[in-house]
């Protein structure tokens, strides 16, 4: 039995929606400063200070069963809590995942049985899914995909992105 990719017609093109999410998701890896060398931390904290709104991170353990990465937002800041215990590529891949979330501007509600530490008025806002099944999880997996290939495209001696074309000139460290 042959299955069909999400958002792609009965041949198998992509739907002019998932033309439109990968066309946008191209702009916003672009037009990125990205740090050089890569760093997900880093990256997370130049998008704090542009946006003029803390990102805080929180290391917490992996429980089987409960996402590895989650995007909390509330009044003050956003808080992404994220897989401490895993490896640090998986740990990149997961924070850049979650800022994806936010450079798309997507929006969800949680209940705080989930955030303890955090004041029941504080959370109004969360995202963090385990399937990527929903059009919001496609569209931070494609981006958080998009910005770490431009991170290793972009490393001295390599081609330009065939995707992205060339990249915007990166800020020295």
């Amino acid at each position: 039995m042959r299955h069909r990719r999400w958002g792609a017609d009965r041949a198998g093109r992509p739907s002019t929606a998932e033309k439109d999410r990968l066309r946008r998701c191209r702009g916003i890896a672009a037009s990125l400063d990205l740090p050089v060398p890569f760093d997900a931390v880093e990256l997370i904290a130049a998008a704090a200070e542009q946006r003029g709104r803390p990102i805080e991170l929180m290391p917490i353990p992996w429980t089987p069963g409960v996402p590895c990465g989650l995007l909390v937002s509330a009044d003050l800041a956003d808080y992404i809590a994220y897989a401490a215990d895993t490896s640090p590529l998986h740990r990149q891949h997961i924070l850049v995942h979650e800022l994806s979330h936010l450079l798309c501007g997507h929006d969800g509600t949680l209940s705080t049985e989930l955030t303890p530490h955090l004041a029941d008025e504080l959370v109004h806002r969360v995202l963090g899914r385990t399937i990527y099944t929903e059009p919001q999880e496609q569209e931070a997996e494609l981006l958080a995909s998009l910005i770490i290939q431009r991170a290793v495209w972009d490393l001295p001696g390599q081609p330009p992105d065939p995707f992205l074309g060339p990249a915007p000139r990166r800020r020295r460290p």
